[in-house]
């Protein structure tokens, strides 16, 4: 299922919130359009409500006529006209400049005339703008209305009087009403469908914006996220080559300073090491073969010549002993192999206890002391008090192990230097010998398994080429080092380092 890709759940993911983010910033866009556009017409409007409410608040409107909007006819005996700037001409001047104070039973004083200009020129815009009026009186019956105002207009609810202009949507028209103390309301409108016209642009502008950013950020995603599974797909198609056993395959990194090329630098590097184990698990499993091979040749040899023939006590005692001889020897090959073997699987225990270098290698010197004075060589020992943490049996046995070789290889009324001293990480121990040296090219293979630097010497001397290997396994159990420094007739120097305090696990 393509649910199960990563790619597509990057890909889903990131489209997921590129939505998120625009959705959101267009919503939030399109409220700040949509709040400044009503913003805009409120002010119109609201400014035109007050207007109108304060033209009218305190004003007493004549019974049956509508000041200031009540019909007269002008000087010259015209039609009758809404804003005329001049009264009656049969209206006294004092009534309208200071208008007696209404009772009830009296007729209602009319609207003080320098008004009437304020309305006209409000009145001239309002048409230009599209703006409507209505003016209602507290009964709720029309005082007035401008000519484009809707028939159907209904009175708003009544509300505290002076309370400001309140604002209302109602279908496409925007209006601002007011309440006076006289109970009179003024509403003025306007239509906004020219504004809702608009704000539907923008909106299709934005979502036109939206989808295009959306589809260019899939896009995008898409490509970052193939060339993010780019490598991954390689090191599977790699991984996969190795599987099948071309264990030379590697990696190509091209860039190793992101996390993937990191990845597979490490990878590179894994690979690399599981190359080397199973060639030299090649090459031991051959090398032991062709050791063993020697060994059993000898006892089916000496099996077959006591068969070939009846022959006295002392040649069967000679038979029986060559065969015992290459059975030890097969013995102690085949403990060598499985003590490697466990090594190389962890699961050979080091014991980890305090332990004096110096008293170790001390009886290790007297151990082989016999071999020495056999051999002619001369063992000397300059050994400080060091304490180590570490298992006592191995130590002993790699100390041992290079001190019998250091006797082996050395040269008649030769001499062995055994030493250790304490520095600042742990203990070291240095063995030296006036041998023949190892030649330069042979140095870095002499701890391998089967390895021999002198190939005059073979199996049949009793030598397997593991000592060495065996000493290095029980010096890196210990979280040590194991070093050698030699030259043809210059002798060798091996220098083994010990910690002084466990390794943590």
């Amino acid at each position: 299922m393509f649910t199960k890709s990563i790619r597509w759940r990057l890909q889903m993911w990131f489209a997921f919130l590129l939505i998120c983010t625009l959705s959101g910033f267009a919503i939030a866009t399109f409220e700040v359009y949509r709040t400044r556009q009503y913003q805009q017409v409120d002010e119109q409007v609201g400014r035109r409500v007050e207007g109108l409410a304060r033209l009218t608040r305190g004003r007493m409107f004549p019974g049956g006529g509508r000041p200031p909007f009540e019909p007269m006819r002008d000087r010259k005996g015209g039609p009758p006209g809404r804003f005329d700037k001049f009264p009656p001409p049969d209206l006294d001047e004092r009534r309208l400049s200071v208008p007696p104070p209404w009772d009830g039973t009296n007729a209602l004083p009319a609207f003080n005339p320098p008004l009437l200009p304020d309305f006209e020129r409000m009145q001239r815009e309002d048409l230009q703008s599209g703006i409507y009026f209505v003016i209602w009186n507290r009964d709720g019956t029309r005082l007035d209305a401008s000519t484009n105002a809707p028939p159907d207009l209904a009175r708003p609810d009544p509300t505290e009087p002076d309370s400001g202009p309140h604002f209302r949507t109602r279908d496409v028209y925007r209006e601002a009403y007011e309440f006076n103390r006289e109970g009179r309301s003024v509403l003025v409108g306007r239509s906004i469908a020219a504004e809702l016209e608009g704000m539907r642009g923008f909106a299709l502008v934005l979502a036109s914006a939206g989808a295009g950013v959306l589809a260019l950020g899939l896009g995008g995603g898409w490509l970052i996220a193939s060339r993010v599974m780019r490598p991954l797909k390689d090191i599977s198609a790699t991984a996969s080559r190795i599987s099948g056993g071309n264990l030379s395959e590697r990696i190509n990194v091209a860039d190793t300073e992101n996390e993937l090329g990191q990845l597979a630098s490490v990878l590179n590097s894994t690979f690399a090491r599981l190359e080397a184990a199973f060639d030299q698990q090649q090459q031991f499993t051959a090398d032991a073969s062709h050791e063993l091979r020697t060994p059993i040749a000898v006892l089916v040899s000496e099996a077959q010549t006591a068969l070939a023939r009846p022959r006295n006590a002392a040649e069967y005692r000679e038979t029986i002993e060559a065969c015992l001889d290459t059975a030890q020897q097969m013995r102690r090959l085949t403990e060598s192999l499985l003590e490697l073997a466990r090594f190389d699987a962890g699961q050979e225990q080091i014991k980890r206890e305090p332990v004096d270098l110096a008293e170790i290698a001390r009886a290790s010197v007297e151990l082989v002391r016999p071999l020495a004075v056999e051999g002619g060589v001369e063992l000397c020992c300059d050994l400080a008090p060091v304490e180590v943490s570490g298992d006592a049996v191995r130590v002993g046995q790699v100390i041992t192990n290079l001190l019998t070789n250091a006797i082996r290889y050395n040269k008649p009324q030769g001499q062995v230097r055994v030493s250790t001293h304490r520095e600042p990480d742990g203990a070291v121990l240095t063995l030296t010998d006036t041998g023949q040296g190892i030649a330069a090219e042979d140095l870095p293979h002499i701890f391998e398994r089967f390895y021999r630097a002198d190939k005059s010497r073979s199996a049949a001397q009793g030598r397997t080429g593991l000592g060495l290997s065996i000493c290095k396994s029980i010096v890196d159990a210990h979280g040590g080092s194991i070093q050698v420094t030699s030259g043809p007739g210059a002798g060798t120097t091996f220098t083994v380092r010990l910690p002084s305090k466990p390794e943590k696990t």
